[in-house]
């Protein structure tokens, strides 16, 4: 048996995230359905570790120390991204769709409270399997795993990578086809067709443009220090919530002080954070998270969680494409309007990629749809964090 330290584990996480992304390559649904790398690589290695536990075999055993750590940095890259002055140049349209979103986040996890009771399954379970996993994708399920296990509900880790696994599968199979009638429907269509859509709003103009070498290098040094002083100075944020009475996931503190620098840098220019260089830095950071959590997951834990998870995921799936309509009609009832409803369906079941990956299906074949392309990535990429953190949080402390 392999006993392997912080380090260790993650370089062997390493070689996990790149078997994932060997994978995904090398095999085209993977890369359709926009599953994580991560994810994919992560969970062919509990697959390996559940064989072997099936033959009373132990690979290895794990220092996940790093993982925490690793996990609050990206969630504070997201804080510190999620521009104030960006929603509001984006106008009503962004709030609109936000509010929308965020309602519908608490109705996925009153559905799951419903599914759950009716097996006799912890009602939390259902938040966990509700806008948790699905709104927040594998990243928020594991954030909040951990209090999960508090309150009651066992074998969360393993719960919410399932969850999240079949809700970006769902997300990526019907986004496409649910707009697709509606823009049948109501026969619309859009500007000209385009081969590379748009990148994502959130990018200032300029964002890909090459800077020199030791341009690049200060960027890099500011958006490590804007990081490591906000998880500093979001540690003792969180303390003192916590002191208060509030369970929070550790994150939450970091993700705070992470907004408030962004706001006062907007403001005063101060720092010039960066966005490109540090959303590279948070998406390195969830990758490795990702993998190293889902190596270290007990998968055997979902025995006879199939049922409820499967039929949680089939009433979901149902709510959001009727959801999808009401999305249409409160965002313009216009083309614009019915690609962001197939971004809603993208995101509320799996992650933004998804969403943006339903979006440019569309618009390659209907026609392009800025408006869509400015209002989804925002509010999927970067708000939508914000209020679904405070729902899950809510409804874990109203149960406790």
């Amino acid at each position: 048996m392999l006993e392997l330290d912080a380090v260790q584990t993650l370089a062997f996480a390493g070689l996990a995230l790149f078997l994932g992304y060997a994978l995904c390559r090398a095999i085209p649904p993977l890369a359709r359905y926009n599953l994580p790398a991560p994810v994919v690589g992560g969970l062919v290695v509990a697959l390996a570790v559940l064989a072997a536990r099936s033959h009373d075999v132990t690979l290895f055993t794990l220092d996940t120390s790093l993982q925490t750590p690793l996990m609050i940095a990206f969630f504070t890259t997201i804080g510190a991204n999620a521009s104030v002055a960006l929603l509001r140049a984006s106008g009503r349209q962004v709030v609109v769709f936000l509010l929308l979103a965020t309602a519908f986040a608490v109705v996925q996890n009153l559905l799951g409270m419903a599914v759950a009771v009716g097996f006799g399954l912890h009602p939390l379970f259902g938040v966990l399997a509700g806008s948790t996993t699905l709104t927040g994708g594998p990243a928020t399920g594991l954030a909040f795993a951990p209090l999960f296990e508090q309150a009651g509900v066992s074998g969360a880790e393993s719960i919410a990578v399932a969850s999240a696994m079949a809700g970006i599968v769902c997300g990526g199979l019907i986004g496409g086809p649910v707009t697709t009638l509606l823009i049948r429907r109501h026969k619309l269509h859009g500007g000209v067709r385009v081969g590379a859509p748009y990148e994502s709003a959130a990018e200032p103009a300029g964002a890909h443009d090459t800077p020199d070498l030791p341009t690049r290098e200060f960027d890099a040094l500011k958006s490590i220090v804007v990081i490591l002083v906000a998880m500093w100075a979001g540690a003792g944020v969180s303390a003192g919530l916590s002191a208060a009475g509030l369970t929070l996931p550790a994150y939450v503190g970091a993700m705070l002080v992470g907004a408030l620098i962004r706001y006062v840098d907007d403001r005063t220019g101060l720092i010039r954070l960066p966005v490109a260089t540090t959303d590279l830095i948070g998406n390195v950071c969830l990758s490795l998270f990702l993998a190293v959590a889902l190596m270290n997951l007990k998968l055997w834990e979902l025995a006879g969680l199939a049922a409820p998870l499967l039929v949680n995921l089939t009433l979901q799936v149902a709510l959001v494409a009727v959801f999808c309509g009401v999305v249409f009609r409160v965002m313009g009832r216009d083309y614009d309007a019915a690609v962001m409803g197939g971004g809603f369906i993208g995101f509320m079941l799996g992650t933004t990629a998804n969403a943006m990956a339903v979006m440019r299906t569309l618009v390659e074949r209907y026609g392009m749809a800025p408006r869509a392309f400015l209002v989804a990535p925002l509010v999927g990429a970067f708000f939508i964090d914000f209020s679904n953190a405070l729902i899950i949080t809510g409804f874990i402390n109203l149960w406790d």
